[in-house]
Formats: structure tokens, C-alpha cells, sequence
């Protein structure tokens, strides 16, 4: 909060004569409790207002967040493999720099509202740092390394996996909806070729048309669904390729 406000608000950094008051709202959006309240209180501490209050007992965020940066490389990395067992190394690698990049960081911030509980200088304030982008950014990592310290990975993760669950589903929806164009991608970076779908059936009243279709690559065929639509079909054939591909090994799909 901005350091001239002395109205002794839960979320008041210069009121904090009750710690465990002052960071109950954001433990219970974050889901965990922490044991040490002061390692919480420095990655909440913007270095703005470290330079200004010039409290020597008092370190800013830094630190932490070069900690939370790689504690949030890992159990992302980790929640992804889980979440998605059947997606290549590429595809996962694409899926972590989208969650944890400045701005997806910046969205699970925005998300529990980050910013009220951030130290920040006069300035910072005034210039609209606690929405700033880079600035909640960064205070999610401290955030995160700060969980680490006081509890540990298991925590971390949990936290994690809470704060980006709507992100994930988004980074699935898209996935479903796009394997048409993850198999073209797939399929010129392996044979310098493209799919070709083809109808083979189609079954059921007009208003109630259902279409079979085949897909081939170089000619074999790799994947064949039904659906409400040509497009519908394609999707699901161009799922059924893309788990073929990663189902086999790097020296068949080379070879193959």
C-alpha cells in the first residue's frame, strides 16, 4: 500500500502491528499459510520502498524472485507433464514460456489482486505500479520463492497449480481446438509434408449428418474419427496423428 496511508487496513504495510491479519486475505486466495509472516512481508517489498524508508532491517524482493523464477520453472514443468502426458517436449516447453512469461505471471496476479498487498515507493505509486505488469509480475515470483523457503516444494507446487488452473484449461481448450495445425507444424518439421484428409463416409439425416474422416500422411493413414462436421473430424483425426507421433520413438518417426 502507498506508504502515506495510515488507515490501518488489513492490507496496510505500514500498519503491520498484526502480521497474520495483514496477509490473511492474500494466504487464503494463495491457499497457504505462512509459518515466518516477515519472509512474506519481503516479497511484498518493492525496492521503491525500500530506497525510501530506508529501513536497513528490511530486505526488498530480489532475491526471492530470482529464487521463485526457478521454482516456477520447475513445478510448472512438472504440473504440464501431468496435466498433459501425451504432449511433446516442443509442445510443453511453448505451454510453461506462455504461464510463467511477464504477462501470463501478470494475469494470475491480477487474479488474487497482488498488488494491494506490495510495498511500494510514492512514486511507484503514483505512477500506477500496483497494476504495473512487470512489477506484480515479479512480486508473483518473490511470492513464490517465498513459499518455497518457508515451505518447501510441496507447497509450491500446490500454490502453483491454483494459480495458473484456469490458464491450463485455456492452454488446453486452444490445444483441442488447434491440432489441425500442430499436426501441419509436426509434419514439416519431420517429412517436410503436409496431411491430407479425406471423407470417406458420411451417415445420418441432414440434420443430423455425421462425417467420417481419414487422414493420411505420405501416404499411410494415421488417424480416423466421425463428427458433427468435416471440421470436427479433421480435429479429431489430427489428435489421433499427433498421439501416434508422440506414442513413437524419435528414430521411427525419423525413419518411419
Amino acid at each position: 500500500m502507498d506508504s502515506t496511508d495510515d488507515s490501518g487496513s488489513a492490507g496496510d504495510p505500514d500498519n503491520p502491528d498484526n502480521p497474520r491479519s495483514t496477509y490473511a486475505p492474500l494466504e487464503a486466495r494463495i491457499g497457504y499459510t505462512f509459518r515466518d509472516t516477515a519472509v512474506c512481508e519481503t516479497a511484498m517489498t518493492h525496492t521503491s520502498w525500500l530506497n525510501e524508508a530506508g529501513d536497513t532491517s528490511r530486505s526488498d524482493n530480489e532475491r526471492l524472485e530470482f529464487l521463485g523464477d526457478a521454482v516456477l520453472a520447475l513445478v510448472v514443468s512438472d504440473l504440464l507433464m501431468r496435466r498433459f502426458p501425451s504432449r511433446s517436449e516442443g509442445e510443453l516447453t511453448r505451454a510453461r514460456a506462455a504461464l510463467v512469461s511477464e504477462g501470463g505471471l501478470a494475469r494470475a496476479a491480477h487474479a488474487i489482486e497482488l498488488g494491494k498487498w506490495i510495498f511500494l515507493g510514492k512514486g511507484e505509486e503514483r505512477a500506477g505500479g500496483r497494476t504495473r505488469q512487470s512489477i506484480v509480475a515479479n512480486a508473483l515470483e518473490a511470492l513464490m520463492g517465498a513459499i518455497y523457503v518457508d515451505g518447501g516444494i510441496a507447497p509450491a507446487a500446490a500454490v502453483a497449480e491454483r494459480l495458473f488452473a484456469g490458464m491450463l484449461e485455456d492452454v488446453e481448450r486452444h490445444a483441442q481446438l488447434d491440432n489441425k495445425s500442430r499436426l501441419q507444424e509436426r509434419a514439416q518439421a519431420l517429412w517436410q509434408t503436409t496431411p491430407t484428409y479425406e471423407v470417406v463416409a458420411q451417415e445420418g439425416p441432414d440434420h443430423d449428418r455425421r462425417f467420417e474422416v481419414a487422414l493420411t500422411l505420405r501416404g499411410r493413414e494415421y488417424g480416423r474419427a466421425t463428427g458433427r462436421s468435416k471440421k470436427e473430424a479433421e480435429q479429431s483425426a489430427a489428435a489421433q496423428a499427433l498421439a501416434t507421433l508422440d506414442a513413437s520413438s524419435p528414430r521411427k518417426r525419423d525413419d518411419g
